[in-house]
């Protein structure tokens, strides 16, 4: 508590050098002023909040879910460090449909198609569900079909490039994460997810954490918890 209490002096020594307003210290929450009075930052990963369910086809709570991340990422009770020691401050979405628009983004910003890590207990490649092509089951047919992606894998060998890695929270058992609109018992456990993020050799340069939903979740916000959990270790592969 000593050393995070000297950081956290110097910091704003640090401001007050610099001839930052003093109002605008007090008022820290306002963090893109801050930074904007500093000089500005080059941001190696950002945090987007979709809350899309429209195209969900049984509950739409997961367009609920992006708040509820961002409250659980700034918890006080949580770590704000990551497993392989990254201060890690993606996507955290609603339904599954977002990672195609998002995937196309990626490609087109790259110049060429992505690699995909998909996890998820379901394979989203219908042609279209429930007469509804961009459904959040037809997504990775959509990002397919456009060329988005050389690859959608559920393990990565060797040779991948611009890997994007999108983790619908139902890949998990209920036992990890309760808080998902198609429960699926018999899931990964939370280890398995992490282990295969922290064993994963290729350029990560996009990501996204899906389908939580908040109106299924437990009254302490475990789901909650675990998608931050996994926000910020994907951040920080995708930082590195």
């Amino acid at each position: 508590m000593k050393n995070i209490g000297k950081m956290g002096i110097h910091y704003l020594q640090r401001l007050n050098a610099a001839n930052v307003p003093k109002d605008l210290i007090e008022k820290g929450q306002n963090r893109g002023e801050l930074l904007r009075a500093l000089g500005g930052v080059v941001a190696s990963s950002s945090l987007l909040g979709v809350p899309l369910g429209h195209n969900s086809s049984f509950l739409q709570g997961p367009a609920f879910a992006p708040p509820r991340i961002r409250e659980a990422i700034w918890c006080g009770s949580t770590n704000s460090t990551t497993e392989e020691g990254t201060i890690a401050a993606i996507g955290a979405r609603g339904d599954h449909s977002i990672s195609f628009p998002v995937v196309r983004a990626v490609s087109e910003k790259l110049g060429g198609p992505v690699d995909i890590l998909h996890l998820d207990a379901h394979p989203d490649i219908y042609h279209e569900f429930e007469g509804n092509k961009y459904s959040h089951a037809s997504s990775f047919a959509r990002i397919m079909e456009g060329g988005y992606a050389r690859r959608l894998l559920q393990k990565l060998g060797e040779g991948v490039k611009g890997v994007y890695i999108s983790v619908d929270l139902d890949c998990l058992d209920p036992a990890f994460a309760p808080g998902v609109s198609h429960i699926e018992p018999g899931g990964l456990s939370f280890r398995d997810v992490l282990n295969i993020l922290h064993n994963l050799k290729g350029d990560v340069v996009a990501a996204d954490v899906v389908e939580f939903n908040p109106q299924r979740d437990t009254v302490d916000g475990m789901t909650a918890m675990v998608a931050a959990k996994l926000v910020r270790e994907l951040t920080a592969k995708i930082s590195k």
